[in-house]
């Protein structure tokens, strides 16, 4: 049974449509993603498709002005505001995209020493994982405005790293380090899951994705297109599903480069069938006025009429 799973997930915002007007945008709607204990579950998409809401509404941080709809359930049980209070940084962890989250009043070493597991020592547990993440011993000693965004970025890892926590949600933790820096971030959150941790990993970087993720789930328009177990993404992207994922592997250098033309549709102008159609050389008549649910595709799930 997975530990954590996000069932039909929706999110929308309250926005100004006139000076009198308000109106309700959808951002995320109809999302599914589960992740099994001793599992990476990369998340991956372009900007604006919705990952870090993901993020977000799993660890109940979404702003005023939003709504969610849909089931988020920890270890078989809803996963409500009352729950999430008691689990957030102990069994439940967040590596957050923005490093406004350090707290500027407090050197980094102790931030880090306070998420330390119960019973462990805490100072040795952050003067190891700053080591292993290429930060001075000096860096304990330091308030966030004097690290640069790539010693930040790693200092909110190590903060997740040496929590305990069950289930980490990573929110793109490696924008700024350097590749052998971003692998090396990786292989930590691997060595968790080798240890019985669940991991949500979400990036735009597909190919550090596939170098330790178990499974890749594909965002577009706000909803799940794909999910695919790593090793499909091989070769010209036969075992792949979805045009779009294929359209993603193809894009890459090696793969043959080939951009897809066009862009994600807007939240406010989503099209009536499926979100992929306008951009899809694939797309039939039912395909531009009909919505695909996503459907059980050789080993994986796939939101898509021609999936194969």
């Amino acid at each position: 049974m997975a530990l954590l799973e996000v069932k039909g997930l929706s999110v929308s915002f309250l926005r100004q449509a006139g000076l009198f007007k308000q109106r309700r945008m959808d951002v995320i709607h109809d999302l599914d993603v589960a992740v099994e204990a001793g599992q990476v579950v990369a998340v991956i998409g372009s900007s604006g498709s919705g990952k870090s809401l993901l993020a977000h509404a799993i660890m109940g941080l979404l702003p005023g002005n939003a709504r969610m709809g849909g089931t988020i359930i920890f270890d078989g049980a809803p996963l409500n505001a009352a729950k999430l209070d008691k689990l957030r940084g102990k069994d439940i962890a967040i590596v957050p995209q923005s490093v406004t989250y350090l707290d500027p009043l407090m050197r980094v070493g102790k931030q880090v020493q306070l998420a330390a597991a119960a019973g462990t020592d805490a100072k040795m547990r952050q003067r190891e994982s700053f080591a292993r993440n290429r930060l001075a011993e000096s860096t304990e000693r330091l308030y966030p405005h004097e690290l640069s965004g790539g010693m930040a970025r790693r200092v909110l890892a190590s903060t997740a790293l040496i929590s305990g926590a069950r289930l980490i949600v990573a929110d793109e933790p490696t924008p700024g380090l350097n590749e052998e820096a971003a692998r090396e971030t990786a292989r930590q959150f691997r060595e968790l899951a080798d240890g019985g941790c669940a991991v949500l990993f979400i990036t735009h970087d597909i190919r550090l994705a596939l170098s330790f993720a178990d499974r890749i789930v594909v965002l577009y328009g706000g909803t799940v297109m794909e999910n695919a177990a790593a090793a499909d993404f091989t070769g010209g992207g036969e075992r792949l599903r979805h045009p779009y994922t294929k359209a993603l592997w193809r894009a890459l250098p090696g793969n043959g480069f080939e951009p897809l033309a066009g862009s994600q549709p807007h939240p406010d102008e989503l099209p009536p069938g499926c979100l992929f159609a306008p951009r899809c050389g694939y797309a039939s008549e039912k395909c531009q006025s009909e919505r695909p649910e996503l459907t059980a595709v050789n080993a994986g799930t796939a939101r898509c009429f021609h999936a194969s």
